[in-house]
């Protein structure tokens, strides 16, 4: 399948490509930031081409790929297999992974060794790492490796079995303390951009105010510097309720449906394929083979 006609490339050559710098640059226009998930190469080049600012292959390809309940399973070289796709796709757009659950907990030196292969080998521009205060210290050592890292506060889905669910965080004094604390210290050790997933708005509003670096919520709100939803959750390509933030922009599973459906029918009812669906022989070719049948027959009798 091609997917030159879709959109071209033309218009994209005219995009400027996004950078870490070019985030502050948004910041500091008001200018609000897009940011979407991909895992493979035709949604990554439909998202660039689109003009989202920020793809990320986030480690909820674990549910979103890979059919399981959270994105504790999903491993370094499974994200790695997609961040290698998508970056197949991606010109204009800034491409960050996630590190998955393991791959920066143990070890600060398995956690830059897997943030360089992520960009060594991935093509990755930018590594996200879950966590706030905790991780200043590996976040700069990462940082120092010249490898920029974006942070995640707030809800941390791989911290699921401590926050006992996926719970909204920062709803009492002493939580709203510790994520500006969080935001404070992730700011200063030089984060890329923050994400702020699944925190009151007002919450999100005096963290976007505060920091330097841009704030992309998921559940945080209209204040933060820009917003991410995962692909298919806009695309109503998941299996579930959506969470409270997600907005639907398309239903994908319907059109996908629908196309496997009339696909199945044509092919029972014999409609597909057409006979200008099909390949024909040079008129030469066929006449001779016409020929040698004719004579394979007259054998036969």
């Amino acid at each position: 399948m091609s997917l030159t006609p879709i959109s071209g490339r033309s218009t994209d050559e005219l995009r400027r490509k996004v950078t870490t710098a070019s985030l502050r640059e948004l910041k500091l226009r008001h200018e609000p930031i897009t940011c979407l998930t991909a895992y493979d190469y035709a949604t990554a080049r439909l998202v660039d081409e689109a003009g989202i600012e920020m793809i990320l292959v986030g480690d909820s390809l674990a549910q979103a790929m890979l059919g399981h309940e959270n994105t504790l399973s999903v491993t370094m070289d499974e994200m790695l297999h997609h961040v290698k796709a998508v970056r197949r796709g991606v010109k204009n757009a800034l491409l960050l992974a996630d590190m998955p659950y393991g791959s920066y907990q143990v070890d600060p030196n398995d956690a830059l060794r897997n943030a360089t292969r992520f960009v060594k080998e991935g093509g990755a521009e930018v590594v996200k790492i879950e966590g706030g205060e905790k991780r200043v210290d590996l976040i700069r050592r990462i940082i120092d490796a010249e490898i920029p890292v974006a942070g995640h506060i707030g809800l941390t889905p791989q911290s699921v079995n401590v926050m006992g669910g996926y719970k909204v965080q920062g709803k009492d004094l002493s939580g709203i303390e510790q994520l500006m604390h969080d935001a404070v210290a992730l700011d200063r050790a030089g984060v890329a951009c923050l994400y702020l997933e699944g925190i009151p708005r007002e919450v999100a509003a005096m963290i976007t105010a505060e920091v330097g670096t841009s704030t992309i919520g998921i559940g945080a709100g209209p204040e933060c510097d820009g917003q991410v939803l995962v692909f298919h959750d806009i695309l109503n390509l998941t299996f579930g309720p959506p969470a409270k933030f997600v907005r639907r922009y398309g239903d994908g599973a319907a059109v996908i449906t629908n196309a496997v459906g009339a696909f199945r029918a044509d092919v029972k009812s014999q409609q597909y394929p057409a006979d200008e669906e099909s390949y024909h022989l040079p008129r030469d070719t066929k006449a001779g083979l016409e020929t040698v049948l004719a004579r394979k027959r007259a054998m036969r009798r």
